[in-house]
């Protein structure tokens, strides 16, 4: 086809112009249709594939939508570059997503369920040109009208804050739906912060004039959500602490804290158990409320007025979503707790194998060059003396309830609250927990604990009752003798006419029995008699020796013997029973013995390596046990005048006295009435105790009669001590800092143990993994196979990031305890969901690194029991907070505004009658959806209309 055009006819000066011809070949295609054409063959093929496909083609799923894909393709046009992007959604059957859903701002603004969206390869990523963007929005229409294709399309318009769209989708033959959507982000008008203002800028988009908004009643569809959040921790503090000390909120600082001492503040774990040792940082920062209140159908202004004067409390639904502090699921190292200080702890560890000494650390020029860092700064002497008087001060205890920890039973360390174990702890915070400060804090420790021993003063938090724990570590062990050591020199400087009281002798046993070093409780085998009776029921009453006892032959004789007897007795407990003694018939008395000397861990082991140097070991044991043994007989003696070697067997040891069974059952036979006509019983010892020289006879021969309470003390508390003293001066560092690693690891693990968490079951089974953990760990501490570049240092690193991890639960644990102890339902949910995110972040696999940038955002449904505790949770603002934000919109929960208000209000019905009958039933012919604040409002508008 031709086209031709004519310049205009000659002028004055009569010169004509030739008549020019020119052709225009439309079958060869322009830019835009060839741009319009890529378009089509790109959706045409989306189209075709579907949405499987599109998956296994490399589709992207969005992170703010769990169901929403993306594809792109990029288009060039006129020299430019745009991308054009489709949103799809796996399920077709699916309807278009409710806003309480996780969605597209797309999907939210309009009510779309798939779509487009083209804009250009730019900074911004907005069409600026307003013709530029409808000649891209119509080439993108009529690629899917070719398509036949029913997708909503979008062009990004406007600066780019303003999060402005303008979109189009094809109805079908008839109907055509435009989209429009901007955001006023300064200063919203007055009228447009009020639901009635809101309302009335909906229905002038279809009224005809402002007086239909009085006179007209509109049926308008309304949808409303607001969202609700509690003031920041560190506000709401802020400005408490401000009001009640009369203080401005801008004179604190930037930590929250005034110009004077910060620890004047209450914190929100001081009731914790850590609280003595450091504040945590709550886990919740705050709670994020979503109030859906139902669809209703609304006429008239008034009717809006009315909808914001109501309460959150009428809502129909109530979503609710903790705000989790970024801090708690983030790997940087700058949360202080527990873990982090058991980490430097561990350092601390890796650099005493450098020194012999624990004083040769106190002088930074002892210390390797490459290991010297600034931070090894040595306290000052205000802190050391703070934290020795908090050592020092106290009492002895009994015993710590061993129940309580059953599960940190196997790691072997000093019990939580003990001495050492505050010893522990305390080194974690002072200076920074580094090598020199453990140094001078372990000297400083020792002179204290000498000064208690010189001055004969009782060392505090250390369990005295009789026995050493060798369950525990050996720093403790050492503590503990060193305790009773103390307690028995007090009583050996007594003055013994003092402590016996009168010259009464039975009192008098009684009172050293009680005050002195002897054994009068009832499970004392020598001292109960209930024992004594299990001892001699357990013997037959018929006894014999390695020579036959003559009868006695008058009851004369033997009544002589029992007046005397009673009167040279000394030290008795107490009758065993019914035995009696194989010479005289008298009754047995079980005597009061000095308790055997007390032992810690390496004497047992120095014990057993002499047994098994000697080889006998046996006669080596008897040997050990001579002196217990000696004083043993001399207590019997005593408390049995007429006894003889065979007598104290059948006491102290029964089972090397052997019965003759068959006397015994012709005794048992004739019956009780002949017991006293056969005695005495007939027996005989024990091969070993019957042999030529045996050790024990000798030892019985050469031990006078004398009580407990004359008897020189077996164990000698001066030297002992002195000898703990000795090792705990001269104690090497790393053998100290792995005894400290261990227990302070256990109190730590115990001191968390003891956190109230409403008894959840995951923090539960996670502290028991966490002990078996320690447990195995710290094995090679416990048996002093460390040594210098031991691999066990990296698992001991790798043991603290598991410790730090399960210290961040709990204090997540209660925290939601302490905001929701009465509705556990909630705390059970929240923690059980938090728990499964963050659940692979506590390994050590590549997986962890794919979602160390997201946010927990799953929320819980609040039921309509619980609603009262979660509001609670919104504290009315205090004055300098309603200062600082003035309240400009209704449905106050508790005084607070809502943060986000959103509506969508939609219409149905026909604006004239002609319009009506070509409408389908149902169809939205108008769509608003509107959100924002007093200083922020969005509104997206949809039309549909009748080309």
């Amino acid at each position: 086809m031709a086209s031709t055009s004519k310049v205009d006819p000659p002028g004055e000066d009569g010169v004509e112009e030739e008549e020019l011809e020119r052709f225009d070949d439309f079958t060869i295609a322009s830019s835009w249709e060839r741009f319009i054409s890529e378009i089509e063959a790109v959706c045409r093929q989306w189209i075709a594939d579907g949405p499987k496909n599109l998956l296994e083609k490399g589709a992207m799923q969005l992170e703010s939508s769990q169901n929403l894909y993306r594809v792109k393709f990029e288009l060039k046009y006129a020299l430019k570059t745009y991308c054009m992007e489709y949103f799809f959604e796996t399920d077709s059957a699916v309807k278009i997503p409710e806003w309480t859903s996780p969605v597209h701002d797309l999907q939210l603004c309009f009510g779309v369920k798939e779509f487009l969206v083209i804009a250009p390869q730019s900074a911004s990523g907005v069409v600026l040109d307003a013709p530029e963007a409808s000649k891209l929005l119509s080439a993108v229409a009529i690629a899917l009208t070719n398509c036949c294709s029913l997708l909503a399309a979008f062009v990004p318009v406007h600066d780019p804050s303003r999060k402005a769209f303008i979109g189009i989708q094809n109805m079908g033959t008839i109907f055509t739906r435009r989209f429009e959507a901007d955001r006023i982000g300064s200063q919203v008008p007055v009228k447009l912060m009020h639901l009635e203002g809101l309302y009335e800028l909906f229905v002038s988009k279809f009224a005809y004039s402002s007086l239909d908004l009085v006179s007209y009643h509109f049926k308008v569809h309304l949808r409303m959500k607001s969202t609700y959040r509690t003031f920041s921790h560190d506000d709401d503090e802020d400005d408490d602490y401000a009001s009640a000390q009369g203080l401005n909120p801008q004179d604190i600082d930037g930590m929250g804290s005034p110009r004077v001492d910060s620890h004047s503040r209450a914190q929100w774990d001081d009731d914790c158990p850590w609280s003595e040792w450091y504040s945590a940082e709550d886990p919740i920062k705050g709670v994020e409320l979503i109030a859906t209140w139902p669809e209703r159908m609304v006429e008239n202004s008034p009717e809006m007025e009315e909808l914001e004067n109501t309460s959150p409390h009428e809502a129909e639904k109530w979503v609710m979503l903790p705000v989790i502090s970024p801090n708690l699921d983030s790997s940087g190292g700058n949360r202080i707790g527990f873990a982090s200080q058991l980490l430097l702890l561990i350092h601390a560890l890796d650099i005493s194998f450098n020194a012999q000494f624990v004083e040769d650390f106190v002088s930074a020029e002892n210390i390797a060059p490459n290991k010297l860092t600034s931070s090894m700064v040595v306290p000052p002497p205000t802190v050391l003396d703070r934290v020795l008087k908090d050592l020092f001060q106290g009492s002895q205890v009994q015993g710590f309830a061993k129940e309580e920890y059953k599960y940190s039973r196997g790691i072997k360390g000093a019990p939580v609250g003990s001495l050492f174990s505050q010893f522990s702890l305390h080194s974690l915070w002072v200076g920074n927990c580094n090598i020199r400060a453990i140094a001078v804090l372990w000297v400083e420790f020792t002179r204290e604990v000498r000064w208690c021993w010189e001055e004969s003063q009782p060392l505090p938090k250390v369990q005295v009752n009789g026995s050493i724990d060798l369950a525990t570590c050996l720093v403790n062990q050492k503590l503990q003798m060193l305790a009773i050591c103390i307690e028995r020199k007090c009583e050996l400087n007594e003055d013994f006419q003092d402590c016996l009281g009168s010259n009464d002798q039975p009192h008098a046993q009684k009172k050293v029995a009680e005050d002195g070093p002897l054994r009068n409780d009832t499970a004392s085998t020598k001292v109960s008699s209930s024992e004594s009776d299990r001892i001699h029921d357990s013997s037959p009453t018929a006894h014999g020796s390695s020579q036959k006892y003559e009868k006695i032959a008058s009851s004369s004789i033997m009544k002589q013997h029992l007046k005397s007897s009673d009167n040279l007795r000394r030290g008795s407990a107490g009758v065993v029973g019914s035995m009696k003694l194989l010479k005289t018939y008298q009754s047995m008395h079980a005597p009061y013995t000095q308790d055997p000397p007390l032992m810690t861990e390496d004497m047992h082991e120095e014990r057993l390596q002499a047994v098994e140097a000697f080889g006998d070991s046996f006669n080596f044991s008897a040997q050990l046990e001579r002196d217990v043994l000696a004083s043993d007989m001399s207590a019997f003696k005593a408390a049995n005048p007429d006894a003889v070697f065979e007598d104290f067997i059948r006491w102290h040891s029964p089972g090397d006295w052997i019965n003759d069974e068959t006397e015994d059952k012709a005794a048992a036979s004739v019956g009780s009435s002949s017991l006293k006509e056969d005695w005495p019983p007939r027996g005989q010892l024990s091969k070993r105790m019957s042999e030529q020289g045996n050790l024990w006879r000798k030892i019985w021969n050469d031990a006078p009669a004398l009580p407990a309470y004359e008897q020189k003390p077996l164990l000698d508390p001066n030297r002992e001590g002195e000898k703990i003293l000795h090792y705990l001066e001269t104690l090497q560092p790393h053998q100290l800092l792995e005894q400290m690693v261990c227990t302070a690891f256990k109190a730590a693990a115990d001191t968390l143990n003891m956190t109230n968490h409403g008894g959840l079951k995951q923090m539960t089974t996670k502290m028991e993994q966490l002990y078996n953990t320690m447990s195995s760990t710290l094995k090679p501490l416990q048996t002093n196979r460390l040594s210098k570049g031991s691999d066990t240092i990296e698992d001991l690193k790798r043991l603290s990031t598991v410790f730090e991890h399960v210290e961040k639960l709990l204090t997540l644990a209660a925290s939601l305890h302490r905001k929701f102890s009465n509705a556990p339902r909630l705390s059970e949910s929240i923690f059980a969901d938090y728990y499964e995110f963050y659940l692979p972040k506590m390994g050590t696999g590549a997986g962890s690194g794919d979602i160390k940038h997201q946010e927990f955002d799953k929320k819980q449904q609040v039921k309509m029991k619980e609603r009262e505790v979660v509001s609670n949770l919104f504290k009315p603002p205090t004055a300098n907070q309603k200062w600082r934000k003035v309240i400009s919109m209704g449905n106050l929960l508790n005084g607070h505004e809502p943060t986000m208000r959103e509506i969508v209000f939609t219409t149905h019905e026909a604006i004239t009658p002609a319009a009506t009958s070509r409408l389908e039933l149902g169809m939205e012919t108008y769509r608003m959806y509107i959100a924002g604040t007093s200083n922020d409002l969005r509104v997206a508008l949809s039309v549909t209309s009748c080309d």
